[in-house]
């Protein structure tokens, strides 16, 4: 507020009227009618007056424009000022010689040379936004579509660009900031236009109030204003084809708006105005260029909260310092603008805070948006408004994805958790254009931001009623779930001759079904540690093991198995809580942590032994040699081996006998005794053959040829290697490709086949590769090198597959024996 402004008005500039207004002004901000412009100014600068100060604002601005050559230009003259005098703060700026009102943010009185005052929209952009970052690909798009040479250029001109996405996710600094930069290129002289249309809040600005304000800011009189809105709508458009052709092109900005129907009223004519509006939601209906945000890249969070703090002190150095806790700063933020422009003022107005700190208040899942409000801006708020918008349907569906686990949901998911048959597509639709949710990696797959999930949560756990609503949709997933994984798994231990389970008709399915919901999955075991959800959640970690083993999802069974042992664990089940110890150490071992795996593997085995499952025990005996063997214990390894065969041979179960024979064999050519182990490698072939299972006949031949490589019988191992190759490459089992490849090379090697034995090398490393094992990827390479027969390299005779192989032997593992299909599972708590 300028007190010259006032001053100038009691002086009589403004004859009667200007001191009846000054007056009022001075009762509005509780001031007496004597007091001085400047009195009145400051106390009119205070914010809880904005809403009083602001309607004084539209008063006087139809009192100025109602005469312009009389008043507004006697005001002017007594400022002593050639230009326009900026006398009120808004909402949004501080305008330099601008007035501003509630609807449009800049009119600036212009004094011409030889003509009268004439309110004109020159100065209507905010400021520019600072430490505005990131943006390039979309600032390149609104800059084409602005273009009012752009008719030239393409079949058609632009005539508005919408930005759209989540609040927060900084739009209106977008549109903001391509608005300086196109009027920097000289593109619209005839001025800009800019209207908060508050879209979101509980009384959004109506088209037609935003058309009259718009139509006082190109300098129409209040008095000639039509009445009707078609009216109003042809002199908005006429004045700015005059426009046009007096001055040049219109740029008109409109924030923050909800719907099409607030926009439609506002766009010019033809002619080579633009119009850029903000919005949460998509606007497909306005004919518009569609530009949506997403959320920044982490390295521009980065850039933006080192440069918000740099501005705020050019010696803070916090974010420079400790640049992995920005990071995860960033992250906890959900590179989300506004959240991170929050995040850097809470820093800013606490010098000492450490970063640490912060991210640690952060870190708290529940609590995070409660941290992320400085006072004037909340994340909470900004979602709140977008939510209360939502129709009741729309609202259930965004509470209830919320919960739903992992990063992302699959249509099939989504229809779970709402209790329908097929998803709601059209909701889903409707939350996607509101930006509330986001598409996924793929066709029928959606997902949350995590701030927006961290919105959802706290939604649902500040009412009972939502509450019991959300336990009961998690308790369908979970089921829907199950009911899955178990015909999946059914299809992975598939065997010939046996009944063919009905919803996946080959393995390949069933991983590719696996593969899509493995971080759902995962998540919704976690669930187990809910007692409500205990039993079911333990159910489906089982009816995993088999694929996450295969894939080699090592990190992912470890946490699946934890979880499954504290259910079982405090349910008081020592049969389920043994099969969990069983698969926590299959996932220990494979995850390369040899020592915890025989420990868990040793509670695993006494504890089947203390419910008398001797079946299952002799899983755990064979898991256990297995693990011995890994730690170089061979003899110990042996043993073991030995009483899980014997075990299994008592319980007449030839197809898990046929594992240990196996296993045996690989123990046994670890101890020097290579005749042997052939003799149980081929008992292990044997039975496999007998029982149809295909995989671990290919173990048996891959372990043969090992064992036939030791022995210097290279052409028969050399067959062996092939036979085992042919086996994997039809179950696709990568990993096991690339050790039988592998041993095949050195048996090459060794028969002095160098050419066949680089081709090995190098399919072996491209297999384990497929494999997600980088690490034996990266010993084969070191192989290779060794072996380059640049210059020749003359084998010892006593090169053989098993000297430098990565791992000499496949190893298989036993699992407990699975319930049926459709029976509660005997390792649920």
């Amino acid at each position: 507020m300028k007190a010259a402004l006032l001053e100038a008005l009691s002086a009589g500039a403004g004859g009667g009227a200007g001191r009846r207004a000054v007056a009022e002004l001075a009762r509005k901000v509780g001031l007496d009618d004597g007091a001085s412009g400047r009195e009145i100014a400051e106390a009119a600068n205070d914010p809880a007056r904005r809403a009083a100060v602001r309607e004084w604002g539209e008063a006087l601005a139809e009192l100025l424009s109602a005469d312009p050559g009389g008043v507004a230009g006697a005001v002017a003259r007594a400022m002593g000022s050639e230009g326009a005098a900026s006398w009120y703060d808004g909402d949004h700026a501080d305008f330099r010689g601008g007035v501003f009102l509630r609807e449009v943010v800049g009119v600036q009185v212009v004094i011409q040379r030889g003509g009268g005052a004439v309110p004109e929209a020159l100065a209507g952009l905010p400021p520019r936004p600072a430490g505005f970052t990131g943006r390039e690909s979309e600032t390149s798009a609104l800059l084409r579509a602005l273009d009012p040479a752009g008719e030239s250029k393409e079949t058609s001109a632009v005539l508005v660009a919408a930005v759209s996405g989540l609040g927060g996710i900084g739009k209106t600094a977008l549109a903001v900031e391509t608005a300086y930069l196109a009027c920097g290129r000289g593109w619209f002289p005839g001025g800009v236009l800019f209207i908060d249309l508050h879209g979101y809040d509980q009384e959004p600005v109506t088209s037609d109030r935003a058309l009259q304000a718009l139509l006082r800011a190109l300098g129409i009189p209040p008095e000639h204003i039509p009445a009707t809105a078609d009216e109003r709508v042809a002199l908005y458009r006429s004045t700015l084809a005059g426009r046009a052709r007096e001055r040049g092109p219109v740029l008109v900005l409109a924030d923050n708006a909800s719907s099409p129907d607030q926009v439609r009223p506002l766009l010019p004519g033809d002619g080579p105005h633009r119009v850029l509006v903000t919005s949460r939601d998509r606007l497909p209906q306005l004919g518009a260029r569609l530009v949506p945000l997403d959320q920044l890249t982490p390295e521009e969070a980065y850039e933006l909260l080192d440069r918000a703090l740099w501005i705020a002190d050019p010696d803070d150095s916090r974010i420079v310092d400790d640049p992995d806790c920005a990071e995860q700063l960033a992250s906890l933020c959900g590179h989300l603008p506004l959240a991170l422009q929050i995040a850097a003022a809470l820093l800013a107005e606490d010098s000492g805070k450490p970063l640490t700190e912060l991210v640690a208040e952060l870190g708290e899942f529940r609590d995070r948006l409660d941290h992320l409000d400085d006072g004037e801006r909340s994340v909470r708020a900004a979602f709140d408004l977008s939510y209360r918008r939502l129709p009741p349907d729309h609202a259930r569906l965004l509470r209830l994805l919320a919960l739903a686990p992992g990063p992302e949901a699959s249509d099939e998911v989504v229809a779970a958790l709402v209790g329908a048959e097929s998803p709601p597509s059209r909701e889903l639709r409707a939350l996607a254009r509101a930006h509330l949710v986001e598409r996924g990696s793929g066709r029928g797959w959606w997902r949350l931001h995590d701030l927006v999930r961290a919105f959802g949560v706290t939604v649902v756990a500040g009412d009972a009623a939502w509450q019991e609503e959300g336990d009961t949709a998690r308790g369908r997933v979970l089921e829907f779930y199950r009911r899955q994984a178990v015909e999946a798994d059914a299809r992975l231990r598939w065997l010939p001759g046996r009944p063919e389970p009905e919803r996946f008709k080959d393995r390949a399915q069933a991983l590719a079904w696996l593969d899509g919901e493995r971080a759902g999955l995962v998540a919704a075991v976690q669930w187990a540690r809910e007692e409500r959800f205990a039993v079911a959640a333990v159910w489906l970690s089982e009816r995993l093991a088999t694929y996450l083993d295969w894939r080699r999802y090592f990190d992912d069974w470890i946490a699946v198995t934890e979880a499954e042992q504290e259910a079982t664990h405090r349910a008081g089940n020592q049969l389920g809580e043994a099969a969990a110890w069983n698969h926590w150490g299959l996932a220990l071992r494979g995850a390369g942590r040899v020592d915890e795996a025989i420990d868990v593997h040793i509670r695993a085995r006494d504890l089947f032994q203390a419910v008398g499952d001797h079946l299952n025990e002799a899983t755990a005996w064979t898991n256990l040699g297995g693990a011995l063997q890994l730690d170089g214990r061979t003899e110990e390894a042996i043993e073991a081996h030995t009483r899980a065969r014997d075990l299994f041979q008592a319980a007449e179960d030839p197809l898990r006998a046929a594992m240990a024979w196996d296993n045996l064999g690989g123990a046994l050519w670890e101890a020097g005794r290579a005749e042997e182990a052939i003799e149980a490698h081929t008992r292990a072939r044997d039975l496999d053959q007998a029982v149809g299972d295909r995989l671990g006949e290919g173990s048996a031949w891959h372990n043969i040829g090992v064992s036939l490589s030791e022995l210097g019988r290279t052409e028969e191992a050399i067959e062996a290697f092939r036979k085992s190759l042919e086996i994997f490459g039809e179950f696709e089992d990568w990993f096991n490709v690339g050790l039988s490849l592998c041993n095949l090379a050195l048996t090459f090697v060794a028969a002095h086949r160098h050419a066949e034995a680089r081709t090995a090398f190098l399919m072996s490393i491209d297999a384990y590769t497929l494999a997600n094992a980088p690490a034996e990827a990266a010993e084969v390479r070191t192989l290779a090198a060794e072996f380059e027969p640049d210059p020749p390299l003359t084998p010892s005779p006593t090169d053989t597959a098993t000297q430098a192989a990565p791992q000499s032997h496949t190893a298989d593992s036993a699992q407990p024996s699975p319930p049926p299909p459709d029976a509660p599972g005997t390792a649920g708590p």
